[in-house]
């Protein structure tokens, strides 16, 4: 007999005389009513133990978290909030349950508590969501990419080159640590080391498929990166996951244009196919909301958020005219910004960000024409010798979601911007190879997936929505 899903057979609409599922028990109520769960849904089946034709022993290792084997019939069911049920013919306790001891209770438990015991969480009906809607998501970029006709390009985890210029990286080495080689001026000698120089963990696959991309013309990266910043809060994580397109012959027209329509396909996606795990999380969230002061509640609900960038076109204005905007807002003129506009040049935060796109337009916002010192050496230059083709996408609640920009094509000007950020060419000489063969205007972007799951779910910290963050101090699982 086929075993099948909590999720096929809930679906069913007629009685079925034999049906054969595993699964884990979420409760065991009256010796009789076992709240079966498989993870394929968000959802229980409800399966009917006739406890008198029943061992007591079996009964008795019916407890909440035991894995069982049931088979029995599908019948319609007489009870309230299910179609169907399951009338329980035989069952097996599959492996031991300690009752005592199972940390997953069901009651409500704290994020906090449940991230202690992450190889458990996805035993509750939030945590599980989360999940499927980050499997969902990943499905769907790649769906999106593929179907655009874009090649997936593995970067190197393990890289030589900071593509950010960020300094925060993770050192990869196979040197004693007690006793490390010295050079004679009684520095490191990395020329022992396993690949001969200092490498380091990637904080980024960009720079790498810029090179697939001027042969390939269209690329994608989806792979861990890692970033050793010590920020405990809940937007940062060591270890995270990133979506980096690049493109030949696009420019920073066609890469917004790009970055629109990636966001909108994958997020129509999860709304068509993961309803259930949403309107779930929808909930939640809209009861969470309730306990909260009036002043401080969201004013859309998950689902509205979602809508909120399928339905509508994202503005795009410049850098320089959002400052203005900004400087001249009610809020930056009472001073309730926490961080002031005061000038050109400066590099806006969240609430900025989160003005523009929830009291201002209305809409998501694409800026561009950043000013070059506060953006990345491989940006290009605007004509105004102040300003990069850099672009960023704002999302409602969470502000910065996507950052890109149009790469710097030109040898003579990227070489004069690494000499000035103290950049050597020989750590990059095979970057800048790709302006000296077949150089042309490419383009790409960033999207921090678990930044992007965050979006998707409602969830308020980034440790909630990845299976086993690494944060500082914490390399648990």
């Amino acid at each position: 007999m086929q075993t099948r899903t909590v999720s096929e057979l809930l679906s069913q609409k007629i009685a079925i005389a034999e049906v054969d599922i595993k699964g884990w028990v979420r409760t065991f109520r009256a010796n009789r009513f076992i709240a079966l769960n498989d993870g394929s849904t968000i959802n229980n089946i409800q399966c009917v133990v006739d406890f008198e034709n029943t061992e007591e022993i079996i009964l008795k290792r019916i407890t909440t978290g035991a894995a069982v084997h049931i088979k029995g019939e599908l019948v319609e069911s007489l009870g309230k909030g299910q179609n169907v049920e399951i009338i329980v013919k035989n069952i097996e306790i599959l492996g031991d349950s300690d009752p005592e001891t199972y940390p997953i209770q069901p009651k409500k438990h704290s994020f906090e508590f449940l991230r202690e015991n992450a190889h458990l969480r996805t035993r509750t009906s939030t945590f599980s969501a989360v999940m499927r809607l980050r499997s969902a998501l990943s499905f769907a970029i790649h769906s999106y990419f593929n179907e655009n006709g874009f090649y997936y390009v593995n970067t190197p985890i393990i890289t030589g080159s900071d593509a950010e210029g960020a300094g925060e990286m993770f050192r990869v080495s196979s040197l004693d640590a007690k006793k490390p080689p010295l050079t004679k001026d009684g520095q490191i000698d990395y020329s022992q080391d396993f690949f001969g120089k200092e490498t380091n963990l990637t904080v980024s696959g960009q720079l790498e498929a810029e090179t697939y991309a001027m042969s390939l013309g269209k690329v994608y990266t989806f792979g861990p990166t890692f970033r050793a910043e010590n920020s405990n809060t809940s937007r940062h994580l060591a270890e995270f996951w990133m979506i980096e397109p690049e493109v030949a012959f696009m420019d920073l027209a066609g890469n917004m244009d790009l970055a629109e329509s990636f966001l909108k396909y994958i997020i129509k996606y999860i709304l068509d196919n993961n309803r259930e795990d949403l309107d779930f999380l929808n909930q939640r969230l809209l009861d969470e909301e309730k306990t909260k002061p009036q002043a401080e509640r969201s004013e859309m609900s998950l689902i509205e958020k979602l809508n909120f960038v399928t339905e509508n076109n994202f503005t795009r204005l410049s850098y320089t005219e959002a400052i203005g905007i900004l400087r001249d807002s009610t809020p930056n003129k009472k001073k309730k910004f926490k961080y002031i506009i005061d000038e050109w040049g400066t590099d806006l935060q969240s609430e900025h960000e989160r003005f523009l796109v929830e009291k201002h337009f209305k809409c998501p916002v694409i800026l561009y024409d950043y000013p070059a010192n506060i953006k990345a050496f491989y940006m290009r230059l605007n004509e105004d010798g102040k300003t990069v083709r850099a672009m960023d996408i704002l999302f409602p609640g969470i502000g910065e979601i996507v950052g890109g920009a149009q790469r710097e094509e030109r040898l003579d000007v990227l070489k004069k911007k690494m000499a000035a950020l103290n950049i050597p060419e020989e750590d990059l000489w095979w970057y800048l190879d790709l302006r000296k063969y077949g150089t042309a205007v490419h383009s790409g972007f960033g999207l921090g997936f678990e930044r992007l799951v965050m979006f998707a779910t409602g969830m308020s910290n980034i440790r909630d929505v990845i299976p086993f963050p690494r944060t500082p101090q914490n390399a648990e699982f």
